[in-house]
C-alpha cells in the first residue's frame, strides 16, 4: 500500500513496501529514503524536503497505517473536496487560478459531507450546476504553508456529470480567472500546465473501466 503526499509540486511516497515505481524513484540523486517510523526520523525528512534541490522522498514501514498516523500528526489537517465534471458532450470543465490549470475544488465547510462539498464548490467557482454525482475517484494529499503554520490538505475528488447549457462564471475571489471546457481530445493542453495532483487525479479517472 501506499500514498502520494507533494510538497511544492514534488512526492513523498509513504509505503508499506517499495514497488517498481519507488525504486525506480530512488535511483535519482535528489531522492530521499526512510524505514525508520519516529517523529524524529519524520522532522529530519521534512527539513530536507524544504531544500531547493529535493527531488522526491520515500517513508517505508511495514505497518502503513501507523506511519500514516504517525505522519499526519506532524501537521495541522484540513479536508477539501472537488470534481471531474463531464458535459453531454464529454467536455471535461476546467478552472485557470494562479496561473495554473486546475479543478474546481474547496474546503469542507463544518459539517458538511465531502461528496456535497464537491457539489458546491464546482458551482460556485464555475457556474455549473445541475450535478449529478456518479462516484468518488480518489483522494490526493498536499501540503503548503499559510500564516506560519503547516498544513496537511486531504482533497476527495468525485465524478460528476452535467446537462444542458451553462453560463460559465469564473469566481474571481478564489483567484480564478477562467472557466472552460476542454475535449478529451484536447486534455494534452491543460494537462501541460497543471499541478502533479491534479494530473493523478485525472490518470486515475481515465485508468477507470
Amino acid at each position: 500500500m501506499d500514498m502520494i503526499i507533494y510538497f511544492n509540486g514534488q512526492p513523498l511516497y509513504l509505503c508499506d513496501e517499495k514497488t517498481p515505481e519507488i525504486e525506480e524513484l530512488l535511483t535519482h540523486p535528489d531522492a530521499i529514503y526512510m524505514d525508520e517510523l519516529s517523529k524524529p526520523a519524520i522532522k529530519t525528512l521534512l527539513h530536507e524536503v524544504k531544500k531547493e534541490e529535493f527531488h522526491a522522498g520515500v517513508i517505508c514501514h511495514k505497518d502503513f497505517e501507523a506511519l500514516k498516523k504517525t505522519f499526519f500528526k506532524q501537521f495541522l489537517n484540513i479536508e477539501a473536496a472537488g470534481g471531474i465534471v463531464q458535459n453531454e458532450k464529454r467536455d471535461i470543465l476546467f478552472i485557470r487560478r494562479l496561473g495554473k490549470w486546475d479543478l474546481p475544488k474547496g474546503k469542507l465547510d463544518e459539517g458538511e459531507v465531502p461528496e456535497t462539498a464537491a457539489a458546491r464548490e464546482i458551482e460556485e467557482e464555475t457556474g455549473v450546476n445541475g450535478l449529478e454525482l456518479k462516484y468518488k475517484i480518489c483522494n490526493t494529499y498536499h501540503v503548503y504553508e499559510a500564516f506560519g503554520k503547516t498544513y496537511l490538505k486531504t482533497t476527495h475528488w468525485y465524478y460528476f456529470e452535467t446537462m444542458g447549457v451553462h453560463k460559465l462564471s469564473a469566481q474571481e475571489e478564489e483567484n480564478i480567472t477562467e472557466v472552460k471546457w476542454f475535449s478529451t481530445k484536447d486534455i494534452k493542453i491543460p494537462v501541460a500546465d497543471t499541478w502533479p495532483a491534479i494530473k493523478d487525479v485525472l490518470s486515475t479517472f481515465f485508468d477507470k473501466p
